[in-house]
Formats: C-alpha cells, structure tokens, sequence
C-alpha cells in the first residue's frame, strides 16, 4: 500500500508566479512522488510570502495534514519554499514527533522524519538560516537605502500634509514640492496658533473652515494638528529615530516661527546623554541581573581588579561582587562549545552549496520578473508619449501618467539593485558564518576590548548573571552549532532516510 503524500510549490507574490515557475515546482515534486511511490492525496500552490502575516493557506495544508490521522510525507522542492524562518517550525516538530509527518526536501536530498538523526534536523535548520539570511539581506539593503536617502537629505516617507510626493522630470528621481492647495493654509495653521490665541480645539475649526482637508478630503483632526505644528519637516528639518537632519526640499514656515508655536505649546521634547563610563569595560550594559533584571554595574578596584556587581538569589537585598575572570571564563567557555568538527564543517559547507542554489534561482527568478516589468514600463512610456503627440491624451493625463511610469520604473531600478547586492552579501555572509563560528575561541582570545564586546553581543541573545554563574541563551544560528563536536552521529556517512541517487 503505498504511502499518502501532500505536495507543496509556492512562490512570495503575484509578481513572482511566473518566474519562479510554480508550475515547474509541481511537474518536478510529482516526479519525485512517483519515483519514491507516494500517493499525492492534495497539491497546494502557495502565493504568500513566508515571512509575512499568519500565512492561511500554509495553515490549510497544516489543519488538512492533521485530520489525515496516518504520517503524510509532505514534498517540497527546497526549504525555502515552505519556510524563511523559524516560526513555522515547533508546527512541523510536533507532527514530526507525533509520525504524522514526513518531510521531503526534494533538491537538498534530505528527508525527515520522527527518527531523523542530527545531521539531517543541522541540514534542515542551516537551511531555514540561510533561507532567512537571505531574506534579512534583502531588508538590510532596504533600511541601508533609507539610512542613504536620509544621509542625503531625502524623506523616505509619504509627504507631511502640506507638501505632495513627486518626480522629477529631469531626474526621474522622486521629490518633495509645496502642495498648491493647502500649503498656504497650513503655514495659517502655524501663524495663528503662535499668536496664542487658540487653542488647538478652536483651531481646528477654523480650518475646516478655511478649506484644509487632508488629500483624501477629510477634515483635519485634532490629534493631526497637534502633531502637524510639533513637525520640523515645515522648517527645514527631518526628525527620524531621535536624530535631526536637514532635507532638501523647500521649507514651508521659517525656524522662528516654528519656535513661536513650541513657546506657546506645554510638554517640550527632552533628551538624554547616553551614560559612559570611565574605564573600557568588556561586559559594561551587555549583561542583566537575573534576580533584579536590572543591567549588571561594573566597578574597578585598586586600578586592576574588576567586579560586577548584581544581586544575590538567595538574597535579593544583597549585593553580589563577582570577579569579572570568572565570568569571563564562563562566556569563553561558551565560545570553545561553538566548535564544528572538520569533517561536518566540510559536509555543512557543501549542504550550504546545495541550498544556495535554490537562493539563486529565487534570486534569478525575482532580477527576471522585475527586468520584465521594467521593459513594460519603458514601453509604455514610449506609448504614452506617442497618444500625446497624436493629442488622443490631454496634458494632464499625460503628466499624471508619465509620474505614475517614471516613479515606478525608478523603484525597479532599486529594487533591482538591492537584489543584486543582497545577493553578493549573502554568499559571503553565510560562508562567513559557519567559518567563524568554528574559530569562535580563538577569535575572542585574540580580541581586544571592543572587538569581544562585539563578538559577544553577536553570539549571545540573552546574556544574565545568576550570583556569579552566568546564564545565557544564543542567538541563531549559534544555538544549532553549539557541542557538535560532542556527537558520534555527526560523522558523514549514508543515512537510510535519505533518497537514493537516481
């Protein structure tokens, strides 16, 4: 009696569906169900990203796997198509655990089941962090774009009100200009209200019966104008994460009378200094108190001997002085622990090759999809130009269509260029990774004092003093590579849940 099988292909979005071939997917996926004699009983075809929201259709397959009562191999063609992440994962793990499940990893080779040794469940979580390591790259490459266009001058937002969104026709690039229908009446805004006059209530009114409507043509609330008139942005600054910067777009009101409005308003903004200290301390702010969760102190004595200091267990009205060796050799043994024996970091390596390959194909299918998109908007902008030219379009239509294609087109060419960094970073960071964790003691010996505080912020997620034992938790991946070399069955060898080689 052969076996029930669930088939899974998905691509992230709509954009994707035909580069990534879903159809591709289930020719390959039922290919590999008839050579390993396994009855598909359901085929999904999932449009959603795995990164995003609840994934209800992921859901589905998961509820539809449950009421089988009998293990269902469900077959993937690579891990990345059902997960970039871990969240899905104690979900698969208890089907796992219960034999309710089987996972088939059609490119990896890699099948698993209740009984699947170690090195099996390291390839499938490697797989789910290098699935993620790319993803992550991808949003790194967004918030650097952003970090750049603030660096720049340029808002990275919708325009405040007052000030619309727009191209540049010479540039193609994207801007800010005055809004000609209300810029005028918000600078009435801030005039008015610095004469102290009005509260934010009569105001309010009074706008509205000015004309001032948001763009979609509601009137202005109370809560938008008590945030409008504490903006920046009108004079001549952006505030963005508790910075200031200057933009490059022309202000609305000026800097003295945007300091009229604060006079007359209650609550100022304040800030605060980041606390240092005097001595270069290798765990200053990187540990918690477990008893209090307050930050560990640390204090010198004679010039030399160096405490932290947190609270006792027993007695939390007591404090606890521990010698900062001690502590020191407890987080270097940690570091010792993230150790991979050669011969599985070579089988990791080459599993890491294999993955990546299913990276390149997403990344090759995302530069296809979108290199398409951006030859349909070039040729659409050459039609548009023509209609104008023949006058079937008015001007009008034909400036708003032309903004509409050239902002589009520009935000191609970003994305475009983000997937092709993203990609670079990638390769290099997950090699990296499994490198340097194999060095992770040697590296933190070498270190200075920086450079261990910046090794142990990447190795630990949690890092706590207990009286003067230390307890910790580690970041991914660290937490799936710690003690391998502790492990007999870690030994490369032929595995009987792996498929054979056709």
């Amino acid at each position: 009696m052969s076996r029930k099988a669930v088939i899974l292909a998905r691509v992230s979005s709509k954009d994707q569906e035909e580069g990534h071939s879903l159809d591709a997917q289930i020719r390959n996926l039922r290919l590999y169900a008839d050579r390993k004699s396994l009855e598909i009983i359901k085929e999904y075809t999932l449009i959603e990203s795995s990164t995003k929201g609840d994934r209800p259709e992921f859901m589905r397959m998961i509820n539809f796997v449950k009421d089988q009562k009998a293990k269902v191999a469900l077959i993937v063609d690579t891990v990345d198509r059902l997960q970039r992440g871990f969240k899905e994962k104690p979900l698969l793990d208890e089907l796992l655990e219960k034999d309710l499940l089987e996972l088939h990893f059609v490119k990896e080779g890699n099948v698993l089941s209740k009984d699947a040794n170690s090195t099996q469940k390291l390839m499938w979580n490697m797989g789910v962090v290098v699935a993620q390591s790319y993803t992550d790259q991808l949003s790194d490459n967004v918030k650097r774009s952003v970090r750049h266009k603030i660096a720049n001058g340029e808002w990275p937002g919708p325009a405040p009100l007052g000030y619309l969104n727009s191209i540049d026709t010479l540039t193609g690039k994207k801007t800010i200009i005055l809004d000609p229908e209300r810029h005028y009446l918000v600078k009435r805004v801030f005039e008015e209200y610095a004469t102290g006059a009005y509260s934010l209530a009569e105001l309010g009114r009074k706008a509205k019966d000015w004309g001032l409507r948001t763009r979609k043509g509601k009137v202005v609330s109370h809560q938008s104008l008590h945030d409008l008139i504490q903006k920046p942005f009108y004079y001549g600054m952006m505030f963005i994460r508790g910075e200031f910067h200057p933009h490059v777009y022309e202000p609305l009101i000026g800097k003295e009378l945007f300091d009229a409005c604060e006079a007359v308003r209650t609550g100022r903004g304040r800030t605060q200094a980041a606390s240092e200290t005097k001595y270069p301390f290798i765990l200053r702010g990187l540990m918690t108190c477990a008893v209090s969760g307050r930050k560990v102190n640390c204090d010198i004595k004679k010039g030399k001997h160096i405490y932290l200091i947190s609270r006792d267990p027993a007695n939390p009205d007591k404090k606890i002085w521990a010698n900062e060796n001690l502590v020191l050799e407890q987080i270097r043994d940690v570091f010792k622990s993230i150790q991979i024996p050669p011969a599985l970091l070579a089988e990791i390596l080459n599993e890491l090759k294999k993955t990546h390959r299913s990276e390149q194909e997403y990344h090759n299918a995302s530069i296809k999809s979108l290199n398409k998109e951006k030859e349909l908007v070039t040729k659409r902008l050459d039609s548009l130009m023509e209609k104008y030219l023949d006058e079937s379009i008015t001007k009008d239509m034909y400036d708003r269509t032309h903004n509409q294609l050239i902002q589009r087109r520009q935000e191609i060419h970003e994305m475009l260029e983000r997937h092709d960094a993203g990609d670079e970073q990638f390769r290099i960071a997950v090699t990296t990774l499994v490198t340097l964790a194999s060095k992770a003691a040697e590296l933190f010996d070498r270190s200075q004092t920086d450079e261990k505080r910046q090794l142990i912020g990447y190795l630990f997620a949690n890092l706590q003093m207990e009286g003067e034992k230390v307890r910790y938790s580690l970041k991914k991946p660290f937490n799936l590579l710690q003690d391998l070399g502790d492990y007999k069955e870690w030994l490369p060898g032929p595995d009987s849940n792996q498929r054979p080689s056709d």
